[in-house]
């Protein structure tokens, strides 16, 4: 299955560009938010250098923030940049563990895989990649369980629409985890 970035770009911004006042964009360097401004009135998510799993990380931690942070450059978050303390990774993996179970959702819904991704390749890299690969899982299954946020939801049904994963999602949730049996909430996830 082909996974181009221009396909999130149209999804996205199909379902958000009128109600949220949001694109999502193709950047040449590094991710970035950039709330709406007087001169454009159009939030912009910037994901990297055009890699599609970018696209997904930046559209998580976009559908997790809330109205206040949405008008804030970034999001108001601080980012250390790779080469972090052991301190500084842990402060970067426990902020991380929503976003990445989003993102892998999202990424199971587009048939596309998924890598966790700790950062920090020139630092003390994890604090415990076991640990935090876990975390992420755990809190993809409460999503599934419970629900996503409104807006994740939202694109995790677009994405299974567009992609032809809404049948077979199981399975295919499944296959990425590599469990027997998962339990899964019909609220607004809508998981079949």
């Amino acid at each position: 299955m082909k996974h181009d970035p221009n396909d999130l770009i149209m999804l996205f911004n199909d379902l958000f560009r009128g109600p949220f006042r949001t694109v999502l964009v193709r950047g040449g360097g590094e991710p970035e938010y950039i709330p709406a401004d007087e001169a454009n009135g159009f939030a912009q998510i910037i994901f990297a250098h055009g890699y599609y799993a970018s696209a997904l990380h930046e559209i998580s931690h976009w559908c997790i923030a809330g109205v206040e942070r949405r008008t804030l450059h970034d999001y108001g978050y601080w980012y250390c940049p790779d080469g972090r303390t052991t301190e500084q990774q842990q402060a970067f993996e426990a902020v991380e563990v929503k976003p990445q179970a989003l993102e892998w959702l999202f990424s199971a819904a587009a048939g596309s895989r998924f890598h966790i991704s700790v950062d920090n390749l020139s630092g003390d890299g994890a604090v415990d990649e076991a640990a935090f690969r876990r975390n992420v899982l755990g809190q993809a299954d409460r999503y599934l369980t419970h629900g996503m946020p409104a807006r994740a939801g939202t694109f995790f049904r677009a994405l299974r629409t567009f992609y032809g994963t809404s049948d077979d999602f199981r399975r295919v949730w499944q296959q990425q985890t590599g469990r027997r049996e998962i339990k899964c909430s019909e609220t607004d996830t809508e998981v079949s």
